[in-house]
């Protein structure tokens, strides 16, 4: 029997790269919803079909849900989200994943925990590249050591990322709030776009990174617990584009950052302004994952840098590769997990090597220094 799944919010660039992927490693039934009914013809991939849908028509949503395997959820952005898909889901029996890339909406996914146990779905939370990609490099290099101290995440998006108007939203979002984050074995709050770092990325270069709330920021803490620092900072290339936004977080009045208007008036003018700018600058993203550990009684760094020419299709291979692993039946976790708690790291490394994608490694211990790589480019 062919598997059946529903990618809500499927029209948007995330979500077609996710039913993309999802099309290149399996052979599910694929589909794709958005709010309103498509004029004229829309090119859907073999195996793919099209249902109108808004989230809000509760019973069209169940319905949908109750015909289905898994159901990815892409409708972002999930700041405002509520958890009634995944709520849906855990009513129903079906699996589930999404893309969200909040704590408010990650905390409300959390508290379905126990009924997802109960109902023995697997639901697993902030899949993609970042969060996503990048909570499966910290939980690889946290395995390296006997105590993880620091954990620091450096995310890197070139141009859009190849990315729709919501992802613009989504940044300019972050910029709202001070948020949390644990720092030297207790929450603190920071701000956002503050704390400005650079980064050597590999093919990037040198780039500035700023603090951000993502949420690894509030799981990475709980799932390793010996841990006494977190840090999650975002940058653009190039890099005059982490001045703008960093004037937008500092400089104009926290009232007006906070209106929609003004969110949307940045956004479409952001994406404008890559749409200009990606022909030179390219639509890529670099993740570089740091953590600082004890091994036999020694200090060591294990890095990991992952590189993707268009960022969007690396979220599709990252929500894929987990969908593929649910159906597959290699991935059957009962709960609502963010994907460090939900993906072993040796399941991790073979979808990747599947797709292509080349994870580079270093360690360095004392004086030593071991370096490796996974994958192809």
């Amino acid at each position: 029997m062919t598997d059946r799944v529903l990618i809500l919010g499927g029209r948007g660039r995330i979500g077609s790269s996710v039913a993309q992927d999802i099309a290149n490693h399996t052979q599910a039934k694929i589909t794709i919803t958005g709010r309103t009914p498509e004029k004229g013809s829309l090119p859907l991939a073999q195996r793919q079909q099209y249902l109108a849908l808004d989230l809000a028509e509760v019973d069209k949503l169940r319905e949908a849900i109750a015909n289905s395997d898994l159901v990815i959820h892409c409708a972002g952005p999930f700041h405002y989200r509520d958890a009634n898909v995944l709520k849906l889901c855990i009513e129903q029996g079906v699996n589930y994943i999404d893309v969200s890339d909040h704590r408010s909406f990650t905390s409300k996914a959390l508290s379905y925990h126990e009924d997802a146990v109960a109902a023995g779905v697997t639901a697993v939370i902030n899949t993609g590249i970042f969060p996503g990609m990048s909570n499966s490099l910290v939980r690889q290099g946290v395995e390296q050591f006997d105590e993880a101290e620091t954990i620091k995440l450096y995310y890197l998006v070139a141009g859009s990322g190849g990315a729709g108007i919501t992802v613009m939203r989504t940044t300019f979002l972050g910029l709202q709030h001070p948020f949390e984050a644990w720092i030297d074995g207790k929450w603190q709050q920071v701000n956002p776009y503050s704390e400005r770092e650079i980064i050597n990325f590999p093919r990037y270069q040198r780039n500035g990174v700023y603090w951000f709330d993502m949420p690894e920021t509030f799981t990475l803490p709980y799932a390793f617990p010996t841990v006494k620092n977190v840090i999650t900072k975002f940058g653009s290339f190039p890099d005059y584009y982490n001045h703008l936004t960093w004037i937008a977080a500092h400089i104009f009045p926290q009232w007006l950052m906070q209106r929609h208007g003004m969110i949307e008036f940045l956004s479409h003018v952001s994406h404008k302004m890559t749409d200009f700018t990606n022909r030179f600058s390219g639509i890529g993203v670099a993740v570089k994952s740091e953590v600082t550990g004890k091994k036999n009684g020694s200090t060591g760094v294990y890095t990991s840098t992952v590189l993707h020419d268009n960022a969007t299709v690396a979220t599709g291979c990252g929500t894929g590769t987990v969908a593929q692993l649910i159906l597959e039946g290699k991935l059957n976790k009962p709960g609502v997990l963010p994907v460090e708690n939900a993906l072993p790291t040796d399941l991790f490394a073979q979808v990747m090597d599947s797709r292509g994608i080349k994870i580079e490694h270093t360690f360095f211990n004392s004086s030593e220094q071991v370096s490796s790589s996974r994958g192809q480019d």
